[in-house]
């Protein structure tokens, strides 16, 4: 097992990982605030709207984390844009280093089926796996449907200017029940995939660190080392550990998240079991 003196390689750059702390945080704030309105006859919305001043605050911390969501969400697709038209990066379309849905992913789901019942060897998973990519298209659709329906109820009347009135009834209907879907993947299939899984439990904090041991992308993502060792480039993304505070810091961080996201999982059984 490789140790912090040991060889790491760098997984995310800053940039990733800070989008992805303000998403976090985005997403915490919009379900806390969110979900009471959902499930506003169990008591235990009523608990949850206590924890802000008052109705208009919990109003104002939903539009500033959709506001964030938001900007997040054109900031990722900016980098996406400028990586494919000016640096022409068209591995971002196919290739082992992009996040489109190829045959092989089809192949690895069946093999890693067939691993888990013992009839075959684990896929030699590359840079994405087809349960990240899976989970990095539900978010990305979810937000767009959820940003679309939250900025008609949002501005009522200016989209009622060439929307007739059933558009907002159909906008309420879907950003409430899409906002329910995704709370429930995000907080079950995607923190067991990124944390709860037994080899990352009680969680992985390559999200916040930005790295991994060399021992580890070997064992687990063999098809990238492969390539990257035949191609020359793992010196490339070798690095030193990460300091203490930062590991430190990531767990706290990650563990209020998935506890906190745990718990409104919980209520939201409790609030569809009424």
């Amino acid at each position: 097992m490789t140790t912090e003196t040991g060889r790491f390689v760098r997984r995310f750059d800053a940039v990733d990982r800070t989008l992805h702390v303000f998403l976090m945080i985005a997403f915490l704030g919009l379900a806390m605030t969110g979900l009471p309105l959902v499930f506003h006859e169990a008591a235990w919305a009523r608990r949850v709207v206590r924890l802000f001043p008052d109705f208009a605050t919990a109003g104002n911390i939903h539009r500033a984390c959709a506001t964030l969501l938001i900007t997040i969400f054109i900031v990722h697709l900016a980098r996406v844009g400028r990586r494919i038209v000016i640096d022409k990066d068209w591995g971002m379309l196919w290739g082992p280093r992009s996040m489109v849905p190829q045959p092989r992913d089809a192949s690895d789901f069946v093999g890693h089926v067939k691993w888990f019942v013992g009839l075959g060897p684990r896929p030699a998973f590359d840079r994405f796996t087809y349960w990240e990519k899976f989970d990095y298209w539900a978010v990305f659709w979810g937000m767009g449907v959820i940003g679309a329906s939250g900025l008609l109820l949002w501005f009522p009347a200016f989209f009622s200017r060439f929307l007739p009135g059933w558009a907002f009834n159909v906008a309420l209907l879907v950003h409430g029940e899409e906002a329910l879907l995704a709370v429930g993947f995000i907080f079950t299939l995607h923190f067991f995939n990124g944390h709860l899984r037994p080899e990352k439990f009680p969680m992985d904090p390559v999200i916040f660190t930005g790295v991994v041991p060399e021992e580890e992308m070997q064992r687990e993502r063999p098809g990238e080392y492969a390539r990257m060792q035949a191609a020359g480039t793992l010196d490339a993304i070798r690095t030193t550990a990460p300091p203490p505070w930062l590991r430190v810091l990531g767990y706290a961080i990650g563990t209020t998240a998935i506890v906190t996201g745990l718990t409104m999982v919980g209520l939201i059984v409790v609030g569809l079991m009424r």
